[in-house]
């Protein structure tokens, strides 16, 4: 049988395949709420056959969503539009359905990617005065953050917290803290983005200390029956950045406190970046996480095949695989990738007829 095509448990969570939809931002709400772009998009991956989808990054305060089109969870309006989304696409799908809780901190208020993803500044419309864990902006053009006191710590904590709960009501069956990418909880453990001098910064220890907070706050608010995860940068891809080391470190660290897997990425934190950029280039990162850490891990970055997914799992580097831009241009790819393997997937009895004379049994309710 194909390793693709074998179930993996995440925590209590059962997945049908190792097929996970990686979180990908639309840049299509309004005021937070998801809209019909939303019901379609998630109704259309929805029927992709994949074990698991999860959410895009769903900012847990106003000031944390990366623009101000992102997906938000902070208020009753958030939580009554994605339940309008959710019930659309359960009523036509048992794909299980995850979220990911982000806040972008310093790289918050910026345009959309298609009108240029620059900074949106403080007094222009559509802007607002960012946060991070310091007062180094990300971008030498962009406005400086301002670092968070103890207060600004504690309402993004409560941030996670509510947004999780709200998750709970929804009905997720799974949520994703979001610690990559140069978002708030990675400006944490970077030592690029994190010049504090407090106990959340300098050490290893302290730059771990406020994304652990975040954590236990979303652990301790979502039902235990229902698996938390983290997706980390596993490098900055700079001299003297967050690394493996530090990656491996916080994923022992928060398997203790009840993490369920490790989705490995990496970058974002530093317009300095040198990725080597190849198929597969993240997948050693999550085979070392796997490793040393003992948690399941998501590999993702550039692995578009079936074949080349097959073998990742195949060779031990991971436990399943994230597909992201990839399945935005072949929504079916999970298909395509049973039909390849010999193996089947689910799908709607009324796509049943679309299967191919050359391909046998591929389908399954």
């Amino acid at each position: 049988m194909s390793h693709l095509f074998t179930p993996l448990q995440i925590g209590p969570l059962a997945l049908p395949n190792r097929i996970v939809i990686a979180p990908m931002c639309q840049y299509s709400a309004v005021d937070g709420n998801a809209t019909d772009w939303h019901l379609m998009h998630l109704g259309t991956l929805s029927h992709s056959g994949a074990g698991l989808l999860i959410l895009e990054a769903t900012a847990v305060v106003p000031e944390g969503r990366i623009s101000g089109a992102d997906l938000g969870l902070w208020n009753d309006d958030n939580e009554a539009a994605l339940a309008r989304v959710i019930a659309g696409v359960r009523a036509h799908s048992k794909m299980p359905l995850a979220i990911q809780l982000a806040h972008a901190g310093r790289k918050a208020s910026t345009r959309r990617p298609w009108e240029g993803g620059a900074q949106v500044h403080p007094g222009e419309s559509g802007g607002w005065q960012t946060v991070g864990a310091s007062a180094v902006p990300h971008a030498a053009t962009d406005t400086p953050p301002i670092a968070l006191d103890a207060a600004g710590l504690q309402r993004v904590r409560d941030g996670f917290a509510q947004a999780a709960r709200r998750a709970a009501r929804l009905g997720f069956e799974g949520i994703e803290v979001h610690a990559a990418h140069g978002y708030l909880l990675h400006q944490f453990l970077s030592p690029l983005a994190n010049q504090r001098t407090d106990d959340y910064g300098g050490s290893l220890e302290n730059r771990m200390r406020f994304p652990l907070e975040v954590f236990d706050a979303v652990r301790e608010a979502f039902p235990a029956d229902r698996p938390v995860w983290v997706r980390l940068s596993a490098t900055d891809w700079v001299e003297g950045g967050w690394d493996l080391d530090g990656t491996v470190a916080i994923s022992q660290a928060l398997k203790a406190r009840g993490c369920a897997a490790i989705h490995v990425s990496s970058g974002g934190v530093s317009t300095a970046q040198a990725i080597p950029l190849a198929p597969g280039y993240q997948v050693p990162h999550a085979r070392r996480v796997k490793e040393e850490a003992g948690l399941p891990t998501i590999a993702v970055g550039l692995i578009t095949t079936p074949a080349q997914a097959e073998a990742v799992l195949a060779e031990g580097h991971a436990d399943a695989v994230g597909i992201a831009r990839a399945v935005l241009y072949d929504t079916r790819w999970p298909w395509h990738a049973a039909a390849e393997l010999g193996a089947r997937v689910q799908a709607p009895p009324q796509f049943w007829r679309s299967q191919p004379r050359e391909v046998k049994d591929l389908f399954e309710a």
